[in-house]
Formats: C-alpha cells, structure tokens, sequence
C-alpha cells in the first residue's frame, strides 16, 4: 500500500462521524492507541494505518462496529504518563501501546484494561510480562528484536566500514535489553578485530559530551540501541554521527530517513499488521495474559547511499544486494 493511502486510511478511520455508528445497529467496542511522537510523524502514521488495515480485515471498521481513542504523546515522559492516565480512565476495550515508555506508565495506571505492545525490546525484563510463553497480566504483543542482534549490529558496521576498530554503544541504561546487547556487542568485537565502548543516555548533553569525546580518537563507528530515549534524541544523535563523521547502524528506518547511514531491525508495518490480529482476538473474548509475546519474523535492511558518499564510504555490493530499501 502506498503511503499516501495509508495517510487517508488513518485520518479518515479516526474522523468517521460517530452518528454513522448507530445507523448499522452494532454495538461499539473501543480501541485506545498511546503513541511517544507527534501527530505528523510519517512513520508512526505509516504503522498506524496498517494496524486499522489489518483490524479492518478481520471485520472491525471504525464508525460501524468500533470507535479509536488515539493519543500522540510524543516523546516527553510526563507527556506519555499524562495521556496514559487519560486513556485507562476511558476504560477501552483495549490499548495499542508502542514501545516500553508507553507500556510502563499504562500499566501503572490500569492492572485491568488489556494492553497490546507492536513495539517492545524486553518485556520479561522490563516487568512488563511474567514469561514470553504466558505473558499472565493484561499486556502481550510483539518483541521488535532478539539480543542476538547486537552482534549483528556490529557486524554490518564492520561489513560496510571496513576502518572501524572501535565502536560506542549508545544505551538506555534504565533498559535492561540495553545492558544486555552490550555485552553481547563485547563478546562479539574481539572476533571482528574491534573495540567496544558504552554511551549512556541520560539527557542530550550527556550523548553530545561523550560522541565527542570519544570522536576524538580515529576509527570510530557507532550502534545505536532502541529505546525510548533512543527515539527522543534520534534527531541529535544522527545530526552528532554526521558533524564527527562516524559510520552508524541504527535500529530502525526513521534513523535513516532522517540521514542516518544505515538500519536494520524489525519490520514495524508487519508488527503492527500483526498486532491488530491479538487486538481483534481479545475483543472476541481471548485473554491477553494467554496471548504469548512473539519474536520478529520479517527484517529490513535499509541504507542511506547519500550518507554513505558524505562519509567517504563505499558500500559493499553484498550488502547493498541484501538492503530492502536503498535511499539515494
């Protein structure tokens, strides 16, 4: 489906006239949406539309038999714990949660309301969930990566910047697949012939103070890890990995689009695609907490070519085999 489609499909889903609603005589369930980033972000709107597409192919049509709550809290903590309050209160029938900002603050506010994540790095880790097996409280939904992916991460950095031998992790530190994927990344770097050094994400000073230092010394690359900070500061970060020079593998496509050189990560239109499947499996009696978390099953690579020529880099032709979207 085309973007432009998906845009269409989400403004005019969510605007349909509630009177159309009693006109078909079916009873209304409602579906909450929490959301860290504005309104006008492309990307979340591309996701969102294809969850209404796929809630829409198992019969579930906004104005006729469902009505969609949606709240664009972008990236602000107290933003998300605000809106988060405010959509429990409305008691839906279920809420569509990207990522672990917004899933802890909505399981602060409701223990009850069913929770369905497209987005989240550790759930088990996070608390969000007592197993991946029998998730067992009012959350489930999708894993966006494996920590194996790590290694992979570092690989490519390798793969098409060949100079690299030393590499800066930037980190969520409150996140525990943060933590984890280091030290995959640590065992990992000696094989490739690298070095591996952390960059903690407390505020954005913190992240300009430490890639600049740590450009200071040759041979660098990054990988960036998910997490909510992580998509906070995307703009800085990309912006920092530009002005020092250094080649970056990032987690997903908005990195990229938005200059990044290069991201592989799960396929977030199929994630959303797929939750919309639990979503309509709950609203037909299933319990979230018999639902098991998945595990991605569709990838992309997408390369940024214009980055790559600002940078010096000519990327290998395996690897550019293997992208599934090249940006020019």
């Amino acid at each position: 489906m085309k973007r432009r489609k998906f845009f269409s499909f989400v403004g005019g889903a969510v605007a349909w006239p509630l009177a159309a609603q009693a006109q078909q005589g079916e009873p209304i369930r409602r579906v909450g949406i929490l959301l860290p980033a504005t309104a006008d972000d492309l990307d979340f709107q591309a996701w969102v539309a294809a969850f209404l597409q796929g809630l829409g192919q198992s019969g579930w049509i906004v104005g006729r038999n469902m009505r969609i709550d949606t709240r664009w809290a972008t990236a602000d903590a107290a933003a998300i714990r605000r809106h988060a309050a405010e959509l429990a209160a409305l008691a839906p029938d279920v809420i569509l949660a990207h990522g672990g900002a917004t899933v802890g603050p909505l399981l602060q506010a409701t223990r009850t309301v069913p929770i369905v994540f497209p987005i989240v790095a550790d759930p088990v880790g996070a608390g969000f969930v007592d197993s991946l097996a029998r998730p067992g409280g009012n959350a489930t939904g999708f894993m966006n990566l494996e920590y194996g992916m790590g290694a992979k991460w570092l690989e490519l950095l390798k793969q098409i910047a060949p100079s690299v031998t030393r590499a800066a992790i930037i980190r969520d530190t409150a996140n525990p697949s943060g933590i984890a994927m280091f030290g995959i990344t640590q065992t990992m770097a000696p094989s490739l012939g690298m070095e591996v050094i952390p960059i903690n994400m407390r505020d954005a000073d913190e992240i300009e103070r430490s890639m600049a230092a740590f450009a200071r010394v040759p041979n660098g690359g990054l990988v960036v890890t998910p997490s909510g900070p992580t998509l906070l500061h995307r703009d800085l970060i990309v912006a920092l990995a530009a002005r020092h020079k250094l080649p970056a593998v990032y987690p997903e496509r908005t990195f990229v689009a938005g200059g990044g050189l290069v991201s592989y990560g799960a396929d977030f239109v199929d994630q959303y695609w797929q939750a919309a499947a639990y979503v309509d499996r709950i609203l037909k009696g299933e319990k979230p907490g018999d639902l098991p978390v998945q595990t991605p099953t569709k990838y992309k690579l997408i390369i940024n070519l214009k980055t790559a020529k600002a940078l010096g880099l000519t990327v290998p032709p395996a690897v550019l085999a293997r992208a599934d979207e090249v940006i020019e």
